[in-house]
């Protein structure tokens, strides 16, 4: 690894820029419930966002929540007492999160950005091809929501530095995993050289 590289990048298979003309970025779950994890990376969260609303390319945010009295599905099981009630403090983007008003925001009450949000049918509404994805848990909903993009047809790119989870182990984990056949890294330097250039 040379100095001007990063670490992630010893996980590479292969390289791409996005091409802002039909891509749009998913914020995932920068919630006050998540804030000892996104509070490391919000700087690089927002200058995420800033790079790509400067390109032109939208930005939509994922709220994760679940409604009083609904079917709370398996993540009761795994997360007992620990779910995100919608309305409570926890459920409520996080104040430093550069947001505008009108951008999208999508609620979703398991992993997937996808499942029962109508986001596959917005973003081809919208003629979008690729996804950026960033925002916590790098290992559970981003990862899970850039896996259901790659398989529903879209052109993946995952940052490593707009993203954090519990555990750096973890963290890298999903980078390797997802640079060997679903995704093409990035951060953002690397998202600025590549906007600069289309």
């Amino acid at each position: 690894m040379t100095s001007s590289e990063k670490p992630y990048t010893k996980y590479e298979t292969r390289r791409r820029n996005p091409n802002p003309k039909s891509c749009v970025l998913l914020v995932i779950d920068v919630q006050n419930h998540f804030s000892s994890i996104a509070t490391p990376i919000i700087s690089n969260l927002n200058t995420t966002i800033s790079l790509c609303r400067r390109a032109s390319i939208p930005v939509i945010f994922t709220r994760h929540c679940h409604k009083p009295g609904e079917h709370r599905n398996m993540l009761e099981e795994w997360w007992p007492g620990d779910l995100i009630m919608d309305g409570a403090w926890e459920s409520h983007l996080m104040e430093g999160l550069e947001r505008e008003e009108g951008d999208v925001v999508v609620e979703k009450n398991t992993y997937s950005g996808f499942r029962k949000t109508r986001l596959e049918e917005r973003l081809v509404e919208m003629g979008v091809e690729e996804v950026i994805v960033a925002g916590v848990m790098t290992n559970l909903c981003c990862e899970t929501t850039a896996r259901e993009a790659f398989v529903r047809g879209f052109r993946v790119f995952f940052s490593a530095d707009a993203t954090a989870t519990s555990s750096v182990d973890l963290h890298d984990a999903t980078l390797n995993n997802l640079a060997y056949g679903f995704a093409y890294l990035l951060d953002c330097d690397r998202l600025k050289q590549a906007l600069s250039v289309n």
